[in-house]
């Protein structure tokens, strides 16, 4: 700050699921959307600290204070605002709901698949979120076959899964490029069960040992 470079940071996967304080946190500008604790989609809300300057970038209405033109998503924003308040009431004993789920899920991953890692903290991490990296798998594979049995995950990281690119948010964690096609991704909400968890550790190491045994992967190691 003394060098006056502002710090913007994304809670869009945070806010709703655990406290964010911003003046713990020191930032200037901070970034929240709706449809992730279950408000509408397409609304979202920027945190701006007294002092900061922002320039426009879209002109011709003074809505957003001259931040941002066009007519406001009015309903949205309602809804936004009921999706927050239910957050806050809701927020505590969720979290310890999703993080039996979210260790049992993990714990069982580890347990029964050889040579899985898991990407990030063990704990220090968002009570919803499950990241792990599959050795000699591709994650589009994976996620595929777990699809056919009605279970959705996703590959790489957030937002990034429609690309065949491995997560550039996973390689800047260190994992290699194959550590990050390897990578499925979990999220839980507040309709997932512990029958779902079970269900996903009866499934996924039948798949991991199929598509092994198709590997050219794990062939070339071996």
């Amino acid at each position: 700050k003394e060098r006056g470079v502002y710090f913007h940071t994304d809670a869009v996967q945070t806010a709703g699921h655990v406290p964010v304080n911003v003046n713990e946190l020191g930032v200037d500008l901070l970034a929240m959307s709706a449809h992730k604790l279950y408000g509408p989609k397409g609304v979202g809300a920027l945190f701006i600290r007294k002092g900061t300057k922002l320039v426009p970038f879209m002109h011709g209405g003074e809505q957003e204070r001259r931040r941002r033109a066009s007519t406001e998503d009015v309903p949205g924003i309602v809804g936004f605002g009921k999706a927050v308040e239910t957050a806050q009431v809701e927020m505590a004993e969720e979290a310890k709901r999703l993080t039996l789920l979210r260790d049992k899920l993990i714990e069982g991953l580890l347990e029964q698949i050889d040579r899985v890692q898991l990407n990030g903290h063990p704990t220090k991490r968002l009570p919803n979120n499950v990241n792990v990296s599959i050795q000699f798998v591709e994650g589009e594979s994976m996620l595929l076959n777990l699809d056919l049995e009605g279970i959705a995950v996703s590959t790489g990281s957030a937002c990034s899964s429609s690309s065949l690119e491995p997560s550039h948010v996973l390689l800047a964690m260190g994992l290699s490029h194959e550590q990050a096609h390897g990578s499925l991704r979990f999220s839980l909400g507040k309709w997932t069960t512990e029958e779902e968890i079970e269900r996903v550790l009866e499934v996924l190491p039948k798949i991991v040992a199929k598509l092994r045994a198709m590997s050219p992967l794990l062939k070339s190691h071996g």
